[in-house]
């Protein structure tokens, strides 16, 4: 059986399938600007990514199809922003064995983001989600790349290269204090 790959759009254009790695998910358009870490990171890193606004409440049967058919669309991780209730990073973890990094997201709607954090940290035995800090997005799209980097030396040596610099920035750093 051949499988025809169809071609998705991103932020940066049409990519195959076949090389996208990370599905960036949302539950909404306002999630954006903290998701952009994410997204930025990976691209640096050339770790291709699919971004889509999926809402466990608003679009439930979206995020089941986008979970369900993950793996079989080539993803190696999914990293999903949520904020206020929070339920998306939980809900997509309980329909993939993917990994999926939670992203709490503190919204205008929010309790200080303490109920998007708690929504995505405590979640029950069996459907394991990391979680990241309010507003983390850099470090999944950083954890996304090292989950990937353990299977993959390319990006284990791109990753390798970014500690390295991060040593140097802080070297310097220290350097312009004497």
């Amino acid at each position: 059986m051949t499988l025809s790959i169809p071609l998705i759009t991103n932020q940066r254009g049409p990519l195959k399938m076949s090389k996208v790695k990370v599905g960036i998910i949302m539950g909404s358009a306002s999630d954006l600007p903290v998701m952009n870490d994410a997204i930025d990171i990976l691209k640096e890193f050339g770790i291709h990514t699919e971004v889509e606004i999926v809402s466990a409440h608003r679009t439930p049967e979206k995020m089941v199809s986008y979970a369900k058919s993950a793996a079989e669309r080539g993803l190696k991780v999914i990293v999903a922003g949520a904020g206020g209730a929070a339920h998306l990073p939980g809900m997509t973890a309980s329909l993939t064995t993917l990994p999926v990094i939670g992203v709490p997201i503190k919204s205008s709607n929010s309790i200080d983001g303490w109920d998007s954090i708690l929504s995505i940290l405590q979640m029950p035995n069996g459907i394991p989600v990391a979680t990241v800090a309010l507003n983390g997005a850099k470090n999944a799209g950083i954890l996304a790349a090292r989950i990937l980097g353990a299977f993959d030396s390319e990006i284990e040596k791109t990753l390798t290269a970014y500690q390295q610099q991060m040593k140097e920035k802080v070297e310097k750093s220290q350097e312009s204090l004497r």
